[in-house]
């Protein structure tokens, strides 16, 4: 079976980290494939949000591969590291929302790259933390970067200088995930079904200028989202909106 799967319906494409036997552990061949499925999925037309989930119900992913890593070089290792770093890199680059449904554990590279997501919902019973330094080693895949963005600098640097392992109830307070559900597939997919609704192109304009204006100043970030709104006006998605709005129907939108 692959080590990832894509499923799509209803504008919604479902991807899944399939390798539960070793739950979900980035080795080299599963960020090989989901690299390739990411370039694939920014490419799709037909789907305006991703949900990105992981098999069976006590892993989204445990990080690296370390039982792979301990074989490797130096070198290797480095070359592992950035792989992780420039696959985690694809998810947040993604042209459409993306929903981390954190379904279990995720801890190192594994909450990287559900933080690379921009909204995350995690099972009741889902642990997660950016626990390298208890390895000797640091978040090498933008944890160091994102959580801090997320959540603020004292709380990051609480979590990372003490490699602290959260229960899905204090992600939750501290603002690493917004929802938690019993059933966090379902949960995903009500919200993913929401988002599917509205104009993917104003979806992906909404992503580029919130991410991009995020670092930079409040000046520079308004002019971001003028530029933004402007490739959005000759769009016949935005004709096809008010037209329903004025005949109070739903809208019909193709990303056109």
């Amino acid at each position: 079976m692959s080590l990832v799967t894509l499923q799509t319906q209803f504008g919604v494409g479902t991807i899944t980290l399939n390798r539960p036997e070793a739950a979900n552990a980035m080795s080299i061949s599963l960020l090989q494939t989901l690299s390739e499925i990411l370039q694939m999925v920014s490419q799709r037309q037909d789907i305006y949000v991703v949900i990105l989930t992981a098999s069976g119900d006590k892993a989204f992913c445990a990080g690296a591969d370390l039982k792979e890593r301990k074989g490797m070089t130096e070198q290797e290792v480095k070359r592992a590291v950035r792989l992780i770093g420039a696959t985690v890199n694809q998810v947040e680059q993604l042209p459409q929302p993306v929903i981390a449904a954190i379904n279990g554990v995720a801890f190192g590279g594994g909450l990287e790259l559900a933080l690379a997501c921009d909204i995350r919902v995690a099972s009741e019973q889902a642990k997660m933390g950016l626990t390298e330094t208890s390895l000797a080693i640091i978040p090498g895949a933008g944890g160091t970067q994102r959580l801090p963005r997320l959540i603020g600098i004292a709380k990051a640097k609480e979590y990372i200088y003490t490699a602290r392992r959260l229960t899905a109830q204090q992600a939750l307070q501290a603002g690493i995930v917004t929802h938690l559900f019993s059933d966090v597939y379902q949960g995903a997919q009500q919200i993913a079904k929401e988002i599917a609704k509205q104009g993917p192109l104003a979806l992906q304009q909404a992503k580029k200028a919130m991410n991009t204006g995020s670092e930079v100043d409040l000046q520079t970030g308004l002019a971001i989202e003028a530029l933004a709104y402007d490739a959005l006006i000759p769009t016949r998605d935005r004709l096809e909106g008010l037209q329903a709005f004025a005949e109070k129907r739903t809208p019909h939108y193709k990303g056109e």
